[in-house]
């Protein structure tokens, strides 16, 4: 329950009264138990997901934007760390859409 417990320390939404004249995204939160092999329970994961294929661009949206890395920028990136002999580390962010900056206001239920 990462994701729930981020998304609720971080204050991501407020509870409003549905606007009569908004396009509203409907949502819902998947939940999966995540095993090891003899069967035992690893974790539980929660995921907040919403439906946004149901908006209409033009009206609900103007402008898409997902940043993606290029296998050309990593494999740079990954030369000029052994060139110059700097460590490299990984990390995986489970939260990182909550950085986002959105000026839009989007209705969720």
């Amino acid at each position: 329950m990462v994701e729930y417990d981020s998304i609720v320390c971080n204050s991501v939404w407020d509870v409003v009264p549905r606007p009569e004249n908004k396009s509203v995204v409907s949502s819902h939160w998947l939940y999966k138990v995540k095993q090891v092999a003899d069967g035992s329970v690893e974790n539980h994961n929660t995921r907040f997901v919403s439906r946004g294929f149901l908006q209409i661009q033009g009206i609900d949206y103007d402008e898409t934007f997902a940043p993606v890395a290029r296998c050309s920028s990593i494999r740079l990136m990954l030369a000029l760390l052994a060139q110059m002999g700097w460590k490299i580390h990984q990390m995986d962010v489970k939260t990182a859409f909550l950085n986002g900056k959105i000026e839009e206001e989007v209705y969720i239920e």
